[in-house]
């Protein structure tokens, strides 16, 4: 009951400090030069950490931000919750996100999206697809920006067998940037598709880049096996948290894999 009372006032918290802040500082982010903006988009995110912290009772730590290199290359978080769309800004310098068109439409959000130059894409078609990221990431390279991409495209539960895009590959190929996957367990603390914000530390572990010029094949399978070996690590650690959040059957089921027996109920 405790978990579901926090749950409704950290949404509740998180939906209106969205409107707050959009109706005080959208004069001041609309007049700020593009750049300097970031400091409306990064405050709101250290905004939603502290809330979730004090509300929900759900921190956060990132290892390996040493990893990060300056300048631009390709930033591959995994994807498993709302939590990895905003969490990262404040770790990044100037981002561009490859994102749905449809979110461009979205009254407000779809202008601060816009002032941001990010990359909006039409999955309905691959090719189109493609063609709209190519373009704008070089665009963004160009600059010195750093392309910020889901490899899976969507949200995927924790623990789910991974199912990586070929946009990555792609990117890889083209730009001949460094690509930094991310890995993390947020998905068990706020899961997809649901209101409910559960207590504990969600791990995040920036791992070291993937440098350019590998042959697109062995680049994929060398994404996919640091990535997944990281959050299966990270699974593991939730699970033997004295107080582990609820394993989705996804999570369950890899666990069984790896050979780690949850205590039962």
């Amino acid at each position: 009951m405790l978990t579901i009372i926090r749950s409704l006032l950290f949404n509740a918290a998180f939906y209106i400090s969205i409107i707050i802040q959009m109706i005080v500082l959208t004069p001041v982010y609309f007049l700020m030069p593009r750049r300097q903006a970031w400091i409306v988009p990064k405050n709101w995110a250290r905004s939603n950490l502290w809330l979730q912290k004090k509300i929900a009772g759900t921190d956060y730590v990132i290892e390996g931000l040493e990893n990060i290199p300056e300048g631009a290359y390709i930033c591959a978080p995994k994807h498993q919750s709302f939590w990895d769309v905003f969490a990262f800004l404040p770790k990044l310098d100037d981002p561009v996100m490859i994102l749905k068109r449809e979110l461009m439409w979205i009254p407000l959000f779809g202008w601060y999206v816009a002032k941001m130059r990010m990359i909006p894409v039409d999955r309905g078609s691959r090719a189109v697809a493609l063609r709209s990221i190519t373009l704008g990431a070089r665009k963004a390279v160009a600059a010195g920006r750093q392309i910020l991409i889901y490899p899976e495209g969507t949200r995927r539960p924790p623990g789910a067998p991974p199912q990586y895009k070929h946009g990555i590959t792609h990117l890889y190929a083209d730009l001949g940037l460094p690509v930094v996957p991310i890995a993390h367990n947020a998905g068990l603390y706020w899961p997809r598709r649901k209101f409910r914000r559960y207590p504990g530390t969600i791990r995040c572990r920036v791992l070291p880049p993937i440098e350019p010029g590998l042959d697109k094949e062995t680049f994929l399978k060398r994404l996919i096996e640091v990535t997944e070996a990281a959050c299966d690590e990270l699974l593991i650690a939730a699970a033997k948290d004295k107080n582990p959040p609820p394993m989705p059957p996804t999570a369950i089921q890899r666990l069984k894999e790896l050979g780690v027996e949850l205590p039962s109920a």
